[in-house]
């Protein structure tokens, strides 16, 4: 799935927007003001970044502006509980990738991340196909030659993260920041194992390890030979 950093400062709705999206096999990191969300985005990878506009320290709207001015093209969905038009013009202008205006239904805020990641692999579908491999992200279902098979909730977050980008290396760092956010206990070897149980479920051919670098699915089913 995603990686998801939630600014907002509202402490009831960011505890109901992080139970709800882990509940939905998001990674989530929250932060409650936008210089600390600044500094974190200069050392950290997120797939997608959920904004509240009226933060402390640095307003939502200063805080895109900033990022976007260091090049930073993360997908931001701005929380707004501004209904006009003007102002959803001015969040969209300052470089935001989508809107929602409070209250919201977490179904919906689900569907928009799920288009802003579609949008972001250039995948016109929502369902991805991949050797044999049927991965549904809305259903959270995946199938091996027409056979469901039961993935643990991060194992189906890096099979999603490695069919979307196949043919592609992804670090193990990069890897490992998109399966646990800051309050997860990491195993030194929790990538290893999820990526051995991968190989036990869909075959080795799957996924080639790049040594000292990370790991890549195979654009083909070809026997590429696990180093």
């Amino acid at each position: 799935m995603m990686r998801v950093l939630l600014v907002e400062d509202d402490d009831l709705l960011g505890d109901g927007v992080t139970a709800g999206l882990k509940q939905y096999g998001y990674t989530v990191d929250w932060l409650k003001d936008g210089l600390s969300a600044e500094q974190a985005l200069k050392t950290e990878v997120f797939d997608a970044i959920i904004l509240d506009i009226g933060l402390p320290k640095k307003t939502g709207l200063e805080l895109l502006e900033s990022i976007r001015n260091q090049g930073n093209v993360t997908p931001v969905l701005i929380l707004t509980a501004r209904e006009t038009v003007e102002d959803r013009i001015k969040g969209l202008d300052s470089g935001a990738d989508d809107y929602l205006v409070k209250p919201f239904d977490l179904d919906e805020l689900c569907a928009r991340l799920r288009a802003l990641q579609r949008r972001l692999s250039s995948r016109a579908t929502p369902i991805i196909e991949h050797a044999g491999i049927k991965l549904d992200p809305a259903s959270h279902t995946v199938t091996f030659n027409n056979e469901e098979v039961n993935l643990s909730r991060r194992e189906f977050a890096l099979l999603n993260k490695l069919l979307e980008n196949a043919g592609r290396v992804l670090s193990r760092e990069y890897l490992t920041q998109t399966l646990y956010g800051w309050d997860d206990d990491v195993d030194s070897n929790a990538l290893e194992v999820h990526i051995h149980n991968l190989r036990k479920k869909f075959g080795t051919d799957l996924i080639r390890t790049i040594r000292g670098v990370g790991y890549m699915a195979n654009e083909s089913n070809s026997n590429n030979e696990n180093k």
